[in-house]
């Protein structure tokens, strides 16, 4: 998939003091996830329906 156009936001939660960052971008029909201090590193696809049952549980942690 080719994100180089995908327009990646901050997860609110991030820091900006180098801790546990993660950012997100739209994607038509998926969500993208990478870390924020390797933007050219691997980056987890997936569709908006898992996306939304993965952050329901992570706030639930």
């Amino acid at each position: 998939m080719d994100l180089s156009k995908a327009v990646w936001r901050k997860a609110s939660r991030s820091t900006s003091n180098g801790g546990n960052c993660v950012e997100v971008a739209s994607v038509p029909g998926t969500v993208a996830i990478r870390d924020s201090k390797d933007p050219d590193g691997p980056k987890v696809i997936m569709s908006r329906d898992d996306f939304r049952c993965f952050a329901a549980t992570l706030k639930d942690l």
